[in-house]
């Protein structure tokens, strides 16, 4: 089978759907299937990628909206080549560009909405929202609801996509990512941790990791550290990720504020070895975000034996709550505290059972080996569908 994901961009610093992606590319290879990709990043870009697909750039876009005028001809030429077409995120201009050129041809198709319909949205932006609506109303609702299927990562995704729009009918399915664990030795790889940050040796410390981005709630992380972990000398916060949207130096100036600029570590972004290291060094990993569709790194840190604290946002909490393999609270800098004070009285034996149900829920909800079967089950049922349209 021949399949295609169109995408915005697979830059590893743009979050979790490149990285989702190229998790599904994994599985769909193991399935003995071809995958392509088509994206509007830069055909002299994609090559520092390493992406295990072959990827087309059609690139550079244009604006937010991301408008190329190279990427309505190839589609229109290549769409029809495929057996399925899978769409991902919803609000740029290659989803509009693929959607018309699959309605020329008898192809099946799928959209993954990667937490993009999250209500969270609607009160955070409610300007953006206006356009979204308008849009919303001029093209996506069809393309929407004229899909095969409308794919979400869990549970919690599907149920808060229905109260963004109205006139949705969607075809629902819940399609979670398949998350490959560490395939090195953590010990060495948090050596290389220690190695390129000396100062955290001999420290605990908690650690969080993402996209710098107001939506992530960091200044939530810094603000509960100040009141919680702060007053533990040997405690010490590493918040790894970069900075798009210029988040880092407001966030240090907040730092600055609250007197634990020198307790905060600021990596940057990190990845291969270096953020398995990180994550097997730390003792606890916190992102209390406002709004998080799967959360890939909540996943890692559990593959890690690292224990989570998430707030109720993170549409994957229910999973961590079932298994006891974190603490939940809501995105607030109150909660977050006492969900930290709560950690820090937590016994040496308490801790070790909660690193091993972290591992459990990962193995259990989120490991690549269990999650590859459906996915390549749900993908090899949607494409033998016929169009909806």
């Amino acid at each position: 089978m021949r399949i295609l994901h169109v995408i915005h961009s697979i830059d590893p610093a743009s979050g979790g759907p490149a990285e989702g992606l190229k998790q599904l590319s994994l599985i769909y290879h193991s399935g003995g299937h071809e995958v392509d990709v088509a994206t509007l990043d830069p055909p002299e870009a994609v090559e520092r990628y390493n992406f295990p697909a072959k990827v087309f750039g059609l690139g550079p876009s244009k604006g937010v909206y991301g408008y190329s005028p190279h990427a309505a001809p190839w589609l229109n030429e290549h769409v029809g080549a495929y057996d399925l077409v899978l769409l991902n995120c919803i609000w740029q201009y290659e989803v509009l560009a693929a959607y018309r050129a699959l309605k020329k041809v008898n192809k099946p198709y799928a959209v993954f909405t990667h937490g993009m319909l999250d209500p969270y949205f609607k009160t955070a932006f409610p300007f953006k929202h206006v356009k979204k609506t308008l849009y919303w109303h001029l093209f996506l609702k069809d393309i929407l609801n004229n899909a095969n299927a409308v794919l979400f990562t869990c549970e919690e995704e599907k149920t808060l996509a229905r109260q963004s729009f109205s006139g949705y009918r969607v075809r629902e399915q819940v399609l979670s990512f398949g998350i490959f664990g560490p395939d090195i030795d953590l010990a060495s790889a948090s050596e290389e941790f220690f190695s390129r940050w000396p100062h955290l040796r001999g420290k605990r410390f908690a650690i969080s990791m993402g996209r710098l981005h107001p939506k992530k709630g960091l200044d939530i992380v810094i603000e509960a550290f100040a009141k919680s972990l702060a007053s533990y000398p040997d405690w010490e916060l590493v918040i790894a990720g970069p900075d798009q949207v210029g988040q880092q130096a407001l966030l240090q100036a907040l730092a600055e504020r609250l007197g634990v600029a020198n307790r905060i570590t600021w990596t940057g972004m990190i990845s291969g070895s270096l953020k398995w290291g990180a994550l097997a060094a730390s003792d606890v990993f916190v992102l209390p975000s406002h709004q998080e569709n799967f959360g890939i790194v909540v996943a890692e840190a559990l593959a890690c034996k690292l224990p989570v604290i998430i707030s109720n946002k993170v549409n994957i909490w229910r999973e961590i709550e079932s298994y006891q393999a974190g603490l939940v609270c809501d995105d607030s800098i109150e909660s977050t505290r006492s969900a930290l004070n709560q950690w820090l009285l937590l016994t040496q034996s308490e801790r070790a059972e909660l690193r091993d149900r972290s591992l459990k829920c990962f193995d259990a909800c989120f490991n690549y080996h269990v999650i590859a079967g459906r996915v390549l089950e749900v993908t090899e049922s949607i494409a033998r569908e016929k169009p909806r349209r």
